[in-house]
């Protein structure tokens, strides 16, 4: 993999996810940001997929289970050509293409609508057998939030896709340990989450969230490991790079107008840097 073509366009959907969720003035930051990381391994390295036509049969899918981080998603499909990425930056506005969670009907890239915790991890394992049964050489991706992990849905997929040999998806559990109404410990404590997944049997791995070479290498061992569903469970820090919400881990955000420069600017200061190393 290119390292450094991964961590810049990590700072570029940072970059474009901070002015995504600005041109509304507020929005899921935290959930948002936290998946950079993940999103410019998948889309830079890992993901086949065609701009030109979002609904090529086989494409590798992308599933947002936490469909509040919704603008990660298009930040990174304008980048990646889906449409110009200004008509992202009209988020939320009336009769946009762009809603607070995905809509697969509203938004090209967007492979399933959600928005309900729990109902993602349910469709993704029902996408993933679906194309397992059509004989499909293709994955399904699936991002489940640590807070949404209180969701037994989310426990009865992984059983399914166990039960179904289902080795053609990966769960991401994006352990930043906040949830809405504070720390997931305080609120459902899980305990070792990736233990958890472990026990229904799924080949898991727990590694750096914001290590672009630990996502892509732990990607790599879960497709050679055959027969069994894969969760890799990402140590993220929620917020990264918005310096009004990383520092507080906000789920959502609304800032002042001075913090919203002071952000973006960091932001682009960021990618600048990422550019320049």
């Amino acid at each position: 993999m290119n390292e450094k073509k991964c961590k810049v366009l990590a700072a570029q959907i940072r970059l474009e996810t901070l002015k995504v969720i600005h041109s509304r003035g507020f929005g899921h930051v935290g959930g948002s940001m936290d998946l950079a990381d993940l999103m410019a391994v998948l889309y830079g390295e890992v993901m086949k997929f065609d701009p030109k036509n979002p609904r090529w049969e086989d494409r590798d899918w992308l599933v947002l289970s936490k469909g509040h981080a919704g603008p990660v998603a298009y930040a990174t499909f304008g980048i990646m050509g889906f449409y110009p990425m200004e008509e992202a930056y009209t988020l939320n506005h009336p009769h946009t293409r762009f809603p607070s969670h995905t809509d697969r009907k509203l938004t090209p890239g967007v492979d399933l609508t959600t928005g309900s915790l729990g109902q993602g991890a349910s469709t993704a394992t029902g996408a993933a057998l679906g194309n397992k049964i059509d004989g499909r050489d293709n994955h399904v991706f699936c991002v489940i939030g640590d807070g949404e992990a209180d969701e037994g849905e989310v426990w009865e997929a992984f059983h399914f896709a166990y039960a179904h040999k289902l080795d053609n998806i990966i769960y991401f559990i994006d352990n930043n340990g906040y949830q809405l109404d504070g720390p997931t410990d305080d609120i459902l404590a899980h305990g070792d989450i990736a233990k958890k997944a472990a026990s229904f049997g799924l080949f898991t791995q727990e590694i750096d969230g914001h290590d672009v070479t630990a996502i892509y290498d732990a990607i790599q061992k879960a497709y050679a490991t055959k027969g069994v569903p894969s969760c890799i469970v990402l140590k993220t820090s929620k917020g990264k790079g918005a310096t009004f919400a990383e520092p507080k881990h906000d789920h959502s955000s609304q800032p002042s107008e001075e913090q919203w420069t002071e952000a973006l600017a960091a932001a682009e200061k960021a990618y600048e840097d990422a550019k320049n190393a």
